[in-house]
């Protein structure tokens, strides 16, 4: 029997209201996440991705909303609650880790009290208790000699001990699930693969759901269970991620797949995908990648499509339109 979704996100809409007009950044974006399942979610700059994890932790920059569409966790619908109540949510139930972990840590306060405070806070447990539990966390992330350390400030660790630390902090409560936003992006690539095997095993063994948001296809390849590709804030494709690595079924995500170098690829060029990705502001009709698509149709320029079987995966795309297949073989 197939687990009920830990996270689901129906039909999500977010705006940047400007003088200009309203900003559409994420159009009618629909996913689920299951308990101790990592969905990875991919596309280039400016695509979505961060906006979407954003949206989900209740962390959106202003002016930027959510315009329509539901986020419920555990079946509760978190998106519509009030500040102090995601607040809450957002410490107990949704950990955070994001790119730079000098964001996510008080330069003023040593580690200790930053993880005491939150174990104290979401869990109600004394003080003597919380410290141990903070050592064990420490100790989990792999932070040496964590007994000692655990007094130290943020300043004093380097950037791929620091990150442990966000990781644990992240897990401090226990939550169902870990919004990770590029979390390896500015580390060396040897500690890039401990802190991603890290949160692999930390989540594993507790049962958390992951959304693991990066453009490092190795990284999803690696941790991922199901893959997730963006484009202009929709989504592409959505599939398990063996599948959407080797056989995509969208054309955005096969240009993706093509520009990755291999070990074992002799091609003297890696593919590349021509022009760029619109801005908010001059998103296509239809398809929004039909500009840059070698196999784009006449329906492509006019109606958007909708996320069908593909395989084994879900694609927007007309060419998995019985219907479209005639102009397709037509072209």
């Amino acid at each position: 029997m197939t687990a009920a979704p830990l996270l689901e996100v129906r039909n999500l809409r977010v705006e940047f209201p400007t003088r200009r007009g309203t900003l559409v950044a994420i159009d009618d974006v629909s996913f689920s996440i299951a308990p101790g399942e990592v969905l990875g979610v991919v596309g280039e700059s400016g695509a979505g991705k961060s906006l979407t994890g954003a949206a989900i932790i209740g962390l959106l920059e202003p002016p930027g909303r959510i315009a329509g569409g539901e986020i419920l966790l555990s079946g509760r619908r978190i998106d519509d609650l009030p500040a102090e109540a995601m607040r809450k949510v957002r410490g107990r139930e949704i950990g955070a880790i994001f790119q730079d972990p000098l964001t996510s840590l008080n330069p003023l306060y040593t580690i200790g009290r930053q993880l005491v405070e939150t174990i104290t806070l979401h869990l109600g447990l004394g003080h003597a208790q919380a410290r141990a539990r903070a050592i064990e966390l420490l100790q989990a992330t792999g932070i040496p000699a964590a007994e000692a350390r655990i007094d130290h400030y943020p300043h004093q660790f380097s950037g791929g001990m620091r990150q442990r630390v966000v990781i644990a902090l992240a897990l401090a409560a226990n939550p169902k699930l870990v919004v990770a936003d590029e979390p390896t992006t500015a580390l060396d690539v040897s500690i890039q693969a401990q802190i991603i095997a890290l949160l692999d095993r930390l989540c594993r063994e507790h049962g958390t759901a992951v959304m693991l948001v990066t453009h490092d296809m190795g990284v999803i390849a690696e941790v991922a269970d199901r893959v997730a590709v963006m484009y202009a804030g929709r989504l592409a494709e959505i599939g398990p991620v063996a599948d959407v690595i080797h056989r995509p079924q969208h054309p955005y995500t096969a240009g993706l797949m093509g520009s990755i170098p291999s070990i074992s690829d002799e091609r003297d060029r890696l593919a590349q995908i021509d022009g760029a990705m619109p801005r908010l502001d001059a998103i296509p009709r239809g398809c929004a990648f039909h500009p840059r698509c070698p196999q784009a149709m006449p329906v492509c320029r006019e109606r958007r499509p909708e996320l069908r079987e593909a395989g084994a995966s879900l694609a927007a795309c007309w060419l998995h339109d019985p219907a479209a297949a005639p102009a397709a073989e037509a072209c």
